[in-house]
């Protein structure tokens, strides 16, 4: 793969699942290795809101920081609002903020999204944001 791809926690949470294969976390592992694995404030926020204390989420963050980091500016929280738009006007205006923004900085930065979540689908196919969709492992499997 040489798409850079910004984790979403929804992946991060799942990596180790029992049920992923052994062959797909080998790869996961290797993006990482690689600095294929980009992080960015919304995600860091919904990784840290599931530490268990105040040393663990020191741990957490210290060791996701090590990651390359992308950050929001005007242009990312203009295109998350004008998706949101795009969504309401279809009536599926309802999704996570913290998707729209990891996608609206996917599609600002050239980045893919890794995640397992139908939400990025939903904003791949109903928003002019583009980015690339990559699911942590087939949907329902894990």
């Amino acid at each position: 793969m040489s798409t850079r791809l910004l984790l979403d926690n929804s992946a991060w949470a799942r990596l180790d699942s029992r049920s992923l294969p052994q062959a797909r976390a080998d790869e996961i592992a290797e993006w990482l290795e690689k600095g294929q694995l980009e992080v960015c404030l919304p995600f860091l926020l919904e990784a840290g809101y599931s530490a268990r204390n105040g040393a663990d989420q020191a741990a957490l963050i210290g060791d996701l920081l090590a990651l390359p980091r992308v950050a929001i500016d005007q242009r990312v929280e203009d295109r998350a609002l004008d998706a949101q738009a795009q969504l309401a006007r279809v009536g599926n205006h309802r999704l996570p903020p913290v998707d729209l923004l990891i996608a609206a900085l996917a599609d600002i930065n050239g980045l893919g999204v890794l995640h397992y979540d139908n939400d990025y689908d939903l904003l791949a196919q109903k928003t002019d944001l583009s980015f690339q969709s990559v699911w942590l492992a087939d949907r329902g499997t894990l």
